[in-house]
């Protein structure tokens, strides 16, 4: 009969928990920079210059089109080819945020498309400059409608950090696979961190929804 051995998991439980914290700190740079970059894309997108939107165009396709996993696998390990080189953080971030940008920004720009065209046409009946019209009648109509998509986002991009064990980030799931690797009890380790996982994202589940009442 197995025996199951769930000591070695609280042996380890420091090391799960800084598995932890890596992986919130990726998850909190990567929502900061990809909120950024899909800002700035979403209004690209909406651009009257047509280049300019069909830049934005073709990376939204390239960076959703394509696994995060290679897009990461090419900037830690294809881009030293090249004689450009990052740390595992650097590249796990890097990555993250260009491919949370491309998600951002259909979030952004949906949010943007929602709020009645109306009040932009009587802004600009007024005079009202188009930097003002955002940030007065577009940005905070377009926040509330963006902010629980973001979230949702927020918690994928939790789950997502995972594939950055693959160019040796230690993070929660590089954790437990050392602890497995080093052990040869598999079992114990996974479940361990299935359940850290799910006790992360469920915090944030919970903090959507009280946004969600609030902002009702």
């Amino acid at each position: 009969m197995v025996t199951l051995k769930w000591s070695l998991v609280f042996d380890k439980m420091s090391s799960l928990l800084h598995g932890c914290a890596v992986t919130m700190e990726i998850s909190i740079l990567t929502l900061i920079f990809g909120t950024v970059l899909g800002v700035v894309l979403a209004l690209m997108r909406d651009s009257r210059v047509k280049i300019v939107a069909r830049i934005a165009q073709l990376y939204i396709w390239i960076w959703r089109g394509t696994p995060l996993m290679i897009q990461a696998f090419l900037i830690y390990f294809g881009l030293p080819n090249l004689g450009v080189t990052f740390s595992a953080m650097t590249a796990g971030v890097l990555s993250m945020s260009l491919n949370t940008g491309a998600y951002i920004a259909e979030i952004v720009r949906s949010g943007i498309h929602a709020i009645d065209p109306g009040q932009r046409e009587a802004a600009k009946a007024l005079g009202m400059p188009w930097h003002l019209e955002m940030l007065r009648i577009v940005a905070p109509q377009a926040t509330k409608i963006c902010i629980l998509p973001l979230v949702n986002q927020f918690i994928a991009t939790i789950k997502n950090t995972s594939i950055l064990s693959a160019i040796t980030l230690t993070e929660l799931t590089r954790e437990g696979t050392l602890i497995a690797y080093n052990s040869f009890h598999y079992f114990e380790p996974y479940i361990a961190v299935a359940v850290l996982y799910l006790i992360l994202t469920t915090i944030f589940t919970q903090l959507a929804g009280v946004l969600e009442r609030r902002m009702a």
